[in-house]
């Protein structure tokens, strides 16, 4: 799958359970075969300017689309597929 200009980002703090968004993510995204890279973010403020006070933040092209939890990898994919 070619997503040139899509956006994957997983905003958190640094935590145990933000890092394992992460991980999971970018484990979801090479599954899904799609050309997206994974950015982690640890800018709180980031969080904060989309609205949110909870972390960790799964977002796609800017937009956050899981907040406060780390769901399993088949959720990840089902969340990337439909924001994409």
């Amino acid at each position: 799958m070619n997503n040139n200009d899509a956006k994957i980002e997983v905003l958190g703090s640094g935590c145990p359970t933000c890092e394992r968004l992460y991980k999971i993510t970018e484990q979801a995204v090479y599954e899904l075969d799609v050309a997206v890279k994974v950015d982690y973010v640890k800018d709180i403020q980031r969080i904060v300017q989309m609205g949110l006070i909870q972390s960790p933040v799964l977002a796609i092209n800017g937009k956050p689309a899981l907040v406060g939890f780390t769901p399993d990898i088949e959720k990840i994919k089902k969340v990337i597929r439909d924001n994409l």
